[in-house]
């Protein structure tokens, strides 16, 4: 779940989360998609679910741009490489278990891949950190290996899914260091990337993910100045984004500074 839940209009900017800051004069950008849940649960109220279908039409849009949806960590390769043009990075947000049974066939069909952020604190367990709309179920041991088997790329969302910028030190150490940890016993690789639960993030949080030995961390807008790849912003994609809305959100990613910049 993240801080943005709003619906734009068709020619409305990204979704807000902070207030973005605009970039300019940097190499070429590609933008990061920030997805949740994928099913056919009609009961949304948070703006975090996207049918199979609708997912199915979204990277069908990118391929007839020629875009190709990739994992964080693919993306970050091509960018070192100088190679992202061409690319959208395609996240998940919460580990939901539906990921493996609908948003899986999809990712395959289109020839994706994605990163999935999930809580190793909540195994097997539910979204009890919303408190209205439906319980969903969220993965566990088995469906994580299964996501990282099939070619993406497992990351942290911390443990439990708190705000992180209202937590104790200890807090905040065991829902980041832990929960890499925890992973990499699950998936037996290396954990590179994290999530800030609801999008919150500020220098203490991001320091202590960097300090974790993570390569980089997703938030929604960039973070303050000099967070860099521990503050990669994100555009938040869901049911109602067709055509039209998606033409806008790509123009606008990077006015509207949602785009990851070369190096």
């Amino acid at each position: 779940m993240v801080a943005d839940v709003s619906a734009a209009s068709p020619t409305a900017a990204p979704e807000p989360g902070q207030p973005a800051r605009r970039t300019a004069g940097r190499g070429p950008v590609a933008w990061v998609a920030m997805y949740h849940s994928v099913s056919d649960c009609p009961d949304d109220p948070y703006n975090v679910t996207v049918t199979p279908e609708r997912l199915d039409r979204q990277l069908a849009w990118l391929a007839r741009r020629g875009l190709r949806g990739v994992s964080m960590r693919e993306l970050l390769a091509a960018r070192a490489r100088g190679e992202e043009r061409g690319l959208v990075g395609l996240t998940f947000d919460d580990g939901y278990a539906d990921f493996v049974s609908s948003a899986l066939p999809v990712l395959y069909r289109r020839g994706c891949t994605a990163t999935v952020f999930v809580l190793p604190g909540r195994l097997d367990g539910e979204n009890a950190w919303e408190p209205d709309g439906p319980r969903k179920p969220l993965l566990g041991m088995a469906g994580i290996r299964r996501v990282a088997t099939a070619g993406m790329e497992v990351a942290s969302h911390g443990l439990t899914h708190l705000d992180l910028t209202k937590v104790s030190d200890e807090v905040l150490r065991a829902e980041v260091e832990s929960s890499r940890h925890l992973l990499a016993g699950i998936t037996g690789g290396d954990v590179e990337g994290f999530c800030y639960p609801y999008g919150y993030m500020d220098e203490r949080v991001a320091a202590a993910v960097r300090r974790a030995g993570y390569r980089y961390a997703c938030a929604i807008s960039p973070g303050p100045d000099g967070c860099g790849d521990f503050a990669l912003p994100r555009i938040h994609l869901g049911r109602a984004d067709t055509a039209p809305r998606l033409e806008v959100k790509r123009r606008l990613a990077r006015f509207f500074g949602r785009a990851v910049g070369a190096e």
